[in-house]
Order: structure tokens, then sequence, then C-alpha cells
């Protein structure tokens, strides 16, 4: 193999199609403006939760009946991977959707994907919205490609250590990918590519 996978990204566009979910009883998701909530989700502190907020980002959080049960991030300037310190511009009309987590008890449901969607719904003036998941992490990219995202590029690392986007799907979405933003674009068949899972 000549490469290594380290991470898979996704983009929706507005009049993509959108997969219909089966109903799930007693979902709901909206934007959450209680930091204490989203302290004690995040295990982080308050003052955390209103830098990121400050920093044009929305949180959402999704519930089955009363019970908060998942929560991810819709970013409008920029977005990341924080601990890994990547961090991406987003041009306007792009959304960036990013540290999103199920809670333990609450995983193997299909909340993902409806929290994905609901904000599709919700944040009316995107015309695009961006996700990505480290190449191991399978059940972000069970729930992602539910929602009804398409593929547009992967993150490899080559033998040199080098990190290179290799590019899926439409060429136009592939290189306007703003998680690509720095790397450099080379052409790669999948046979070329190890991956940490089979592709469905």
């Amino acid at each position: 193999m000549l490469y290594r996978e380290l991470a898979c990204h996704y983009t929706w566009w507005r009049g993509d199609p959108l997969p219909a979910l089966s109903p799930l009883a007693g979902f709901r998701a909206s934007p959450c403006a209680d930091l204490a909530l989203l302290a004690r989700l995040h295990g982080m502190g308050e003052d955390e939760m209103a830098q990121r907020i400050a920093d044009a980002n929305h949180p959402y959080v999704a519930w089955l009946g009363d019970e908060p049960v998942a929560y991810g991030w819709a970013a409008t300037v920029w977005f990341g991977v924080l601990d890994a310190g990547l961090h991406w511009d987003l041009e306007p009309g792009e959304c960036g959707l990013w540290d999103f987590a199920t809670l333990p008890a609450w995983r193997g449901r299909g909340v993902y994907p409806r929290l994905l969607q609901a904000i599709f719904e919700q944040e009316a003036e995107a015309r695009s919205f961006w996700i990505g998941h480290l190449g191991e992490n399978t059940a972000s990219r069970r729930g992602i490609r539910a929602a009804g995202f398409q593929m547009i590029g992967l993150t490899v690392i080559n033998a040199a250590g080098a990190w290179l986007e290799v590019p899926r799907g439409p060429e136009g979405r592939a290189y306007a990918n703003p998680m690509a933003q720095g790397l450099p674009f080379t052409d790669a068949d999948d046979e070329e590519i190890l991956f940490y899972a089979a592709e469905d």
C-alpha cells in the first residue's frame, strides 16, 4: 500500500437528496443556550462553551423525551479538531459540523443521523455542510452516510509521513473542501490505500 487512511470527508448541499429516516419516538433536536447543560455533556467548563458560541459556533442538543442524548456544533466562520490543532476557515454560506457525540447509553439507536438532518433544516442560511471523521471511527462513518452526506475526500499519509488529500466524488466539491486546506491533492485508487474498515 502506498498510503494509509487518516480521515474521511463528506459534504451535503442544499437540494441534495435527503434519505428518509424512520421515526424515532421522542426524538427532537434544537440549538441549546444552556451553558450548564452543554458543559456537563462535554465534560468542560461553561467558559469554554461560551467562547465557542462567541466564535460563531451553534451548539445543538438531541433529546429522547426529556433526556439529552447527543450534541454537536454547527460552525459558520471556522471549525476544526481542537485536540489535534486543526483549524479550517469557512466561506459565507458554508457550515462546518464538528465535535459530535452520542452519550454511551443511547448509541445504536440512530440518533446521530437524525441530529445531522435536524441541523440541515435549522441552519437554513447554509448552502453546504461539511463534516469529517477519523478513519477508525466506523460508527461516525455509518451515521454520516445515513444522514445523506456524500464522500468528497480522504486525508492519507504516505511512507514519508506527508499528509495528502485524495479527492472523491464530484471534482468541484472535492476541491472546495475546507478540510483539505493546506494539503496537496493526489490521485489514488482504493487499492493503493490501507483503510481502517472496508468501504460499504
